[in-house]
């Protein structure tokens, strides 16, 4: 299922514009890596959560 930028949650989207580096890193994912944590994204229910998916991608 193919997501679109507005099928991004707010708190990802946040996240990533305070963290240009993750940011960048995001944009050279594949399609579907950016699928997947899309859809992990939307799971989320707290900050630290989200900051953890966030620094998840800079590993």
């Amino acid at each position: 299922m193919e997501q679109s930028l507005h099928d991004l949650p707010l708190g990802f989207s946040m996240a990533l514009a305070q963290n240009p580096e993750a940011f960048r890193q995001f944009g050279e994912l594949t399609e579907a890596q950016q699928n997947e944590l899309i859809r992990k994204a939307h799971a989320v229910h707290s900050k630290t959560e989200m900051q953890a998916l966030i620094s998840g991608i800079l590993s």
